[in-house]
């Protein structure tokens, strides 16, 4: 598995983004009933504020460092270069290698429509990849005859790799409630089915570079995203500050007796030096 380093409260997965493709593909191959999460700024501020939801990123076998402030905060915190590894991209490049492979998919969520357009989409180009089915359950919670039908169904398609798509942090509990039950590697990638779908389009390369991906999505639906970008991403960018601030405190050595400015001291006259200090005091 990936090394999994910290960032807040969460621990993060790193490596090169073959590495990551490889890693859960392997995971699919296994049949492990295993999950994956990919974590953006909004993510890991509910896991500080959550111990439960931290829980659920914990027990994931990968995290990815979905969003380029998460990506760079590993860099930053342990001084390792780390590319971003988002969900948009992760779906179409997994797609792509489950098809060489011979591996077989499945979706669950979002609607009928978004799921026709995807699979429209996978069969076009990539007719060797096998879908091996799909749901788009209602937008509530299931009964427990529903959820159990629902996953009768999932286990019965027999796929590797099942990616889903409802929400964060709907999604990550669900996967979570699931591990053990689902017989597949499950993956949380939410909004990349409708940009896979071809009904929401994505910034170009370059805008996504100058990290003005949120703002985008902002623009699109200031409604639902509003207090998830201007308050929960200005809360993590606070904690990582104090992260980063404590952390340099750590590294920084602490000055000792006879150091001062390059001063070396005489072992005889340190022993001195301490008696006195030990007798003044006593005094």
């Amino acid at each position: 598995m990936l090394l999994k380093r910290p960032v807040l409260d969460a621990r993060i997965s790193t490596g090169a983004v073959p590495e990551f493709i490889d890693a859960i593909l392997r995971l699919g191959a296994a049949r492990a009933s295993a999950y994956v999460c990919c974590a953006n700024a909004h993510m890991l501020v509910e896991a500080h504020q959550d111990p439960q939801f931290r829980r659920v990123l914990d027990q994931a076998s990968v995290v990815t460092p979905d969003g380029s402030p998460v990506a760079a905060a590993l860099g930053w915190l342990h001084g390792r270069p780390q590319p971003r590894v988002a969900g948009m991209d992760l779906l179409p490049a997994l797609l792509a290698e489950a098809a060489a492979r011979g591996q077989s998919v499945y979706f669950y969520g979002t609607t009928e429509a978004v799921l026709t357009a995807m699979v429209a989409r996978a069969r076009r180009e990539l007719p060797a990849l096998r879908v091996a089915g799909w749901q788009a359950p209602p937008f509530r919670p299931l009964t427990p005859e529903e959820d159990a039908a629902a996953v009768a169904a999932i286990n019965a398609a027999d796929p590797d790799l099942v990616f889903v798509a409802l929400g964060c942090p709907r999604q990550e509990r669900w996967m979570a409630e699931h591990r053990g039950r689902v017989r597949a590697c499950m993956l949380g990638v939410g909004q990349a089915f409708m940009v896979y779908a071809g009904l929401e389009r994505r910034l170009p390369e370059w805008a996504r570079g100058l990290w003005l991906e949120w703002a985008y999505r902002l623009w699109l639906e200031p409604r639902r995203l509003a207090r998830r970008y201007l308050v929960t991403n200005t809360w993590f960018v606070w904690l990582l500050v104090r992260q980063l601030l404590a952390r340099g405190q750590q590294q920084t050595p602490r000055a000792q007796p006879g150091r001062r400015r390059g001063l070396r001291m005489h072992p005889s006259v340190l022993t001195s030096w301490r008696a006195g200090a030990l007798t003044t005091v006593h005094s």
